[in-house]
């Protein structure tokens, strides 16, 4: 499937959608509560299909009535032998094999898309030592058996955060304490700080020490109702397009949040752009954009679419530490490059990052989202500021984090019109 974005103003209010980071960690917790929970709101994105799944796959019943999932925990565990699809969802695989192994579950995780490629190798390094058998072919499908230790966890701080957060949902529910000790300095420390708050939502105590984390054993996560935040990935897109050309308000995204994205706000006040915040909704402005240096290595999913405010900027802005963004659903910097390139724009990828000559305005023209729902909603920004439409293949695969985008995209003045290629 194929979208048109016409050039538009944009202007109006949005309201941001639930944060997919925040719903996955609250489904998690629910479940392993053993009891009764309630979380509210929730979008049924595929990412978070492939969750509620997963958690299903482990005993656990889940209900959606408009947009309050009721998630019951009582039979998680009971169960020795699971099959959990992952889907497209890195955070799904990545969180869900420790707590697999924490239940002591043989399980075998499979995927689809990139994920299969997508690196494991911190699990299948770490997890043999403290008792969990992993055989794979390199990616998926991954079978699990054994139960995991408690013990000392070494790992890099420069991987997936998802990794990290994945032995702290475990970690608490084995016999003994446990300790994560980082070997290299942390990336992506807002999606961690998430994790613990989300946590201690629950009834999960995590502290922090000089290397890392130190998680006390045998405790148990208490059935809580949960409110989740607004996403402030996804409010970033439309804050760009207001900062490009027109006034946006979003409103649900709280300044509080854990999410390190929200510090879109700040970045776009060093363009340039004229930006409202209170508690729980933020305007953007146009206004004179100019070339900045983004240190990408704790915003990663925020590049695709501050390399599209670069190039509506006066001169060279540099996007550094973004190495990561190699390894998503597509090569992310191989894939902005080339959709801003492929509209007028002028960026040049570099091995850890992109420079992007800033134009101020880019041409349209046909551009592929390469199954990646970041480009796919990023080319939707680019229509803000350019002078004729833009085409963009893989419409669809919006649905993976934000199957809303292109209703909320034109009820602020965009124009996505889908169509069969």
């Amino acid at each position: 499937m194929n979208v048109k974005y016409e050039p538009f103003t944009p202007s109006g209010t949005v309201t941001a959608p639930p944060s997919k980071s925040d719903v996955h960690r609250a489904i998690i917790c629910a479940a392993l509560s053993g009891g009764v929970c309630t979380i509210s709101p929730v979008a049924l994105s595929e990412d978070i299909k492939a969750t509620i799944g997963c958690v299903e796959a482990l005993g656990a019943k889940t209900q959606l009535q408009g947009d309050v999932l009721t998630v019951n925990g009582e039979g998680v565990f009971r169960q020795k032998q699971a099959v959990l699809n992952c889907g497209e969802s890195g955070s799904t695989l990545r969180f869900m094999i420790p707590v697999a192994a924490a239940g002591g579950v043989e399980a075998v995780f499979n995927g689809r898309g990139r994920l299969p490629e997508r690196p494991i190798g911190i699990y299948t390094d770490a997890l043999p030592q403290k008792g969990v058998q992993c055989q794979t072919q390199g990616g998926l499908p991954l079978q699990i058996s054994g139960k995991l230790k408690s013990g000392v966890f070494r790992l890099p701080g420069d991987v997936s955060s998802q990794f990290i957060s994945g032995l702290l949902f475990a970690l608490p529910l084995l016999r003994g304490d446990s300790d994560i000790v980082l070997t290299s300095p942390i990336q992506s420390v807002g999606y961690i700080n998430m994790t613990i708050r989300t946590m201690e939502k629950f009834g999960i105590e995590v502290d922090a020490t000089d290397t890392g984390w130190h998680v006390r054993g045998q405790q148990h996560y208490i059935p809580s109702d949960y409110r989740t935040d607004g996403d402030w990935s996804q409010a970033a897109f439309y804050m760009v397009a207001g900062a490009v050309n027109g006034s946006i308000t979003v409103e649900g995204v709280n300044t509080d949040s854990a999410q390190g994205d929200r510090h879109i706000a700040a970045i776009l006040r060093e363009f340039g752009a004229e930006v409202i915040q209170d508690a729980d909704r933020v305007t953007v402005r146009q206004s004179a954009l100019r070339g900045v240096t983004i240190d990408a290595r704790h915003i990663p999913d925020l590049v695709p679419v501050l390399a599209v405010c670069a190039a509506f900027a006066q001169g060279t802005t540099n996007i550094i530490n973004a190495q990561r963004l190699r390894l998503k659903e597509s090569d992310r910097l191989k894939t902005t490059a080339a959709l801003i390139n492929a509209l007028g724009g002028r960026v040049r990828e570099l091995p850890d990052g992109l420079e992007i000559d800033g134009t101020g305005r880019l041409t349209g023209g046909t551009v592929q989202g390469c199954n990646d729902h970041r480009i796919v909603m990023s080319a939707a920004v680019c229509a803000a500021g350019c002078d004729s439409p833009i085409i963009c293949s893989d419409a669809l695969s919006i649905n993976k984090s934000y199957p809303a985008f292109f209703d909320d995209y034109n009820s602020v003045g965009g124009n996505a019109k889908l169509y069969e290629e």
